[in-house]
């Protein structure tokens, strides 16, 4: 946001609070009226030869140059939105990785490489869940090899805006020419009033496998090969809904895992003709249903940031952003 303003500004940040959340103000321009400035709230990941990095609560790194920096201190996180429930990033993320488990997989540290042919990023990248107990560029090396003797790219997902996101993870590979090529919300709600929903769950059919209907319906995979069904049946414990349409096909589908208080939603999907009849609804209602059952309390998912159609679906059901996660990919051909 750019804004013109006056009175008196003053640093009070230092190379020393880099790792903090910081919110700083910088000069951009002047125009009519006075100075123009831009206001930044992120995490501070490095300050060298005069330039700042800050990465924000979306995964964008922003650098700024020390003589345009007018203001800046450090600034608490920010703070859990109320009636949903109480988590960290790492929990929500060890949580999400369990929820979605790849075909093959290996531990470098609390790195989790994942690999499942190609199906979804989520089940082929390294699930950067803490340190990888080697040196960075060591690590990066091991994660390359690993994925080229598999034939797929590699991609390390990496979580930002919460305590105890990854923000100098993010920092460290865009200084490797790492670029970021997808943006995800891992969002979460209570479970109760999901299931407390008005829908007509009476016409949702739940079961533990999928079968060709479902697949049929499903859209992440136009020829299901033994990788897909491994992902979506693994889990703790995995409940599948679908809602059958005159033609006896599948009109919508959706996907539960519950794992503790936790029930992670995925795979909701409404035919295009069957739209606007309330089914996603009804499939999220009875999948939180029995998750209810299972003991959990607490909902999660996770949405792509350019699907707008998903994000004011669970918008409407009270699912909350509690932080971004990010694919980061090397360049072709060049440094780890």
């Amino acid at each position: 946001m750019e804004f013109t303003t006056g009175g008196r500004l003053e640093v009070h940040i230092t190379r020393a609070d880099v790792g903090k959340r910081v919110s700083v103000r910088r000069l951009t321009g002047a125009g009519q009226g006075g100075a123009k400035f831009t206001d930044t709230i992120g995490v501070l990941t490095s300050w060298d030869d005069g330039v700042l990095s800050i990465t924000r609560r979306d995964g964008e790194i922003v650098r700024i140059g020390e003589a345009a920096l007018v203001a800046g201190k450090a600034v608490p996180a920010a703070p859990a939105r109320r009636r949903s429930p109480a988590t960290s990033a790492p929990e929500l993320d060890r949580v999400a990785a369990r929820g979605w488990p790849p075909v093959e997989s290996e531990w470098l540290g609390e790195w989790q490489l994942r690999a499942s042919a190609g199906f979804t990023r989520r089940a082929n990248s390294v699930a950067a869940l803490g340190d990888p107990g080697l040196p960075l560029d060591t690590a990066l090396r091991r994660v390359r090899d690993w994925y080229a003797e598999r034939s797929l790219p590699a991609y390390i997902q990496v979580s930002t805006g919460a305590p105890g996101t990854q923000e100098a993870l993010a920092a460290e590979l865009d200084g490797r020419g790492w670029t970021r090529e997808v943006t995800a919300e891992a969002r979460i709600a209570a479970l109760a009033p999901l299931g407390d929903l008005e829908a007509d769950v009476a016409r949702v059919a739940l079961g533990r496998r999928v079968d060709d209907a479902w697949l049929r319906r499903y859209r992440r995979s136009a020829q299901p090969g033994p990788e897909v069904l491994k992902v979506l049946h693994g889990g703790p414990s995995v409940w599948f809904a679908s809602v059958p349409d005159e033609a006896g096909g599948v009109a919508a589908i959706g996907r539960c895992v519950v794992d503790g208080r936790w029930a992670g939603f995925s795979a909701v999907e409404v035919g295009a003709e069957h739209r606007r009849r309330g089914l996603a609804s009804a499939v999220m209602a009875a999948l939180a249903r029995k998750a209810l059952d299972e003991g959990a309390s607490a909902a999660y998912l996770q949405v792509e940031t350019d699907n707008d159609a998903a994000r004011a679906l669970y918008d409407g059901l009270g699912f909350v952003t509690h932080h971004h996660y990010h694919h980061w990919r090397p360049a072709q051909g060049g440094p780890s």
